[in-house]
């Protein structure tokens, strides 16, 4: 952790990812802007004959399908190209360009809906009928299912033409993030000459340091920076709730959440079993902090206690090439073909390894129609950077078998159950570790760290998407969101969600507006839903074997053929019903008492 974070040409390149299966260098990007620009004037070409007949229509669909596959690789490889060094220039001019033609392509296709929907009924039962539809039946049929919410041709081109400013909260909250802000080192009680950098990327790693004085400068020094800039932060995200609103009301919805939810068909009965569902749950999670501070052994729990392992003498480090077997030792019960694959994507560079200075905090995965997969993460050695390998590789494979098994329509996959396959790779990378040890202090400390999946993405996701809640109602009513307002309902959250056995800190207040998910309106809840559904799926596979594997196989490879409620059904998984938010959090409840039980 003392290490100084490197440039990024001082990293070796087997640890850089590979961009050349979307351009094969700067230059060749620039070309394809120039031939996208052009290509784009296709999609006018139909504008008025779409009530031509179904032949047109699929044509329509086709051409504007392929444009799109395009303009996802352009966008894409700029936005890799950002996240390598947030303060470069030429990859920030790089960005403005692909934010600029994608909203390019949003105008040129914003009639395309509308005109089809202003048909007659008999025309559109004629498509959906017609087998030059029948490809995208599923696409039509959704664009039925939401006539009550598009506009006009006129007004759509109105609403994309804002595209390009739309969301600008969470571009500049991300800049100030990831590039501007700055914080104080943290004192290095073993070498005071050489402090620990404290940055976005290695702050839960300190978190997680044994010595809880470095925890409580580093939780002070980072909320610090976030303090100072509570005015601005809480006026970013003060655009982005109300651009969820206007959003919302321009498109006949009855609140922001029912517009969000919209989108994936999902109802808003599964957000409210969520949240209720935790609420009972509560208990548990106050019963599990009760033990961590008595495992830690303080007469104070704080929230900069929460990270760190509540097991003693156990220091638990990763090489890159270690984290890479442990990876292939977790997967293994999902069969040959998935093993093979993973391990030709990390011979491959399909990941970005190590931090580097400017890179972008976190991780994630990413993948352009037909494209090579690719990852980009901040691995520090510990057993969360392989947690996060091994998450980051579930939504790669994801993406992979998707493309493998989907044509070009629906060559996606919905953001409801994009957290899924990510989950399922970390449940089973601490089964397969607990799996592999009989040691008693280690079997605890893995034990936790599946306790603390569960607290940050089932407790914690369900708090977040409260918060959301909470914060886009205040809009809608025409109530105050100040960052007063907006600390204030945090705080409060934290306070139910944690109970009376946590010291409540000042600096907690401000933790929502490091949060970059929340100018991605209720986005959130789906870490939650999904992790329940990936518990019961790894439970399946590692209970049932061949015919659990095959339906969670098929289930990554169905992309948004179908609605993403239905992809999960197809693997077993009915969220319709808070049963599966229940199992979930009862598996946490059994992982608790066996902790107890261990340490007695």
């Amino acid at each position: 952790m003392a290490e100084q974070v490197k440039d990024r040409k001082d990293i070796e390149r087997e640890y850089l990812w590979d961009l050349t299966s979307l351009f094969v260098d700067d230059d060749a990007w620039e070309a394809e802007f120039g031939r996208l620009s052009a290509d784009l004037e296709k999609i006018a070409s139909f504008r008025g004959k779409l009530g031509d007949g179904a032949a047109v229509v699929a044509e329509a669909y086709r051409t504007v399908y392929e444009l799109g596959a395009r303009l996802e690789a352009f966008h894409g490889y700029a936005f890799q190209r950002r996240t390598e060094d947030a303060r470069d220039t030429k990859s920030q001019s790089m960005m403005n360009k692909a934010d600029s033609l994608y909203v390019q392509f949003m105008g040129a296709v914003s009639y395309m809906d509308p005109e089809i929907l202003s048909l007659s009924d008999e025309v559109l039962e004629s498509y959906r009928k017609a087998p030059e539809v029948a490809p995208y039946l599923h696409l039509f049929e959704d664009l039925l299912r939401q006539k009550p919410h598009t506009l006009t041709a006129a007004e759509e081109a109105i609403v994309a033409a804002f595209g390009e400013i739309s969301g600008a909260g969470g571009d500049v909250a991300d800049m100030l993030m990831d590039a501007d802000m700055k914080f104080d080192d943290v004192p290095n009680p073993d070498d005071p000459e050489h402090p620990f950098p404290l940055t976005q990327a290695n702050y839960i790693s300190l978190q997680e340091n044994p010595n809880r004085e470095i925890r409580k400068k580093s939780f002070e020094n980072f909320y610090k920076g976030f303090r100072a800039l509570n005015n601005t932060f809480g006026a970013t995200y003060l655009n982005r709730l109300k651009e969820s609103s206007l959003n919302t009301r321009l498109r006949h919805y009855n609140s922001n959440r029912e517009a969000s939810l919209a989108n994936n068909n999902i109802p808003e009965s599964v957000y409210d079993n969520l949240v209720s569902t935790v609420h009972a749950f509560l208990p548990e999670m106050y019963r599990y902090l009760r033990l961590r501070k008595r495992l830690l052994e303080l007469d104070e729990l704080h929230y900069y206690d929460l990270y760190t392992p509540i097991t003693k003498d156990v220091t638990v480090s990763y090489t890159y090439d270690e984290a890479k077997e442990l990876l292939l030792a977790a997967v293994a019960p999902l069969g040959e073909h998935y093993v093979e694959t993973v391990k030709k994507g990390l011979a491959s560079r399909w990941v970005d390894v190590f931090p580097n200075a400017g890179k972008r905090s976190g991780a994630y995965s990413i993948g352009s129609c037909k494209t090579t997969p690719h990852i980009s993460m901040n691995f520090t050695g510990t057993l969360d950077s392989v947690s996060t390998l091994c998450h980051e590789m579930g939504h790669s494979m994801h993406t992979y078998l998707t493309h493998e098994n989907q044509p070009l329509q629906y060559d996606d996959y919905a953001l409801f159950i994009a957290e899924v396959a990510s989950t399922v790779n970390e449940n089973l990378l601490v089964e397969h570790l607990l799996s592999i040890t009989e040691d008693k202090t280690m079997k605890l400390f893995l034990i936790n760290q599946y306790l603390e999946n569960f607290r940050g993405t089932v407790f914690r996701q369900t708090m977040f998407a409260e918060f959301e809640q909470l914060a886009h109602t205040r809009v809608q009513n025409g109530e105050s969101a100040t960052p007063e307002d907006l600390n204030k309902i945090y705080l409060d959250l934290i306070k139910l969600y944690f109970g009376d056995d946590l010291v409540i800190d000042d600096e907690v207040q401000y933790e929502w507006s490091r949060i970059p998910h929340f100018y991605r309106p209720f986005y959130v809840y789906q870490y939650a839903t999904g992790y329940s559904s990936a518990v019961a799926l790894s439970e399946g596979i590692l209970r049932d074997g061949e015919p659990a594997v095959k339906k969670y196989l098929e289930f990554l490879s169905l992309g948004c053929s179908v609605y993403p409620m239905d992809a999960l059904a197809h693997g077993g998984v009915d969220l319709s019903t808070p049963e599966p938010v229940e199992k979930a959090l009862q598996k946490f409840s059994k992982l608790l008492d066996e902790a107890e039980a261990l340490v007695g």
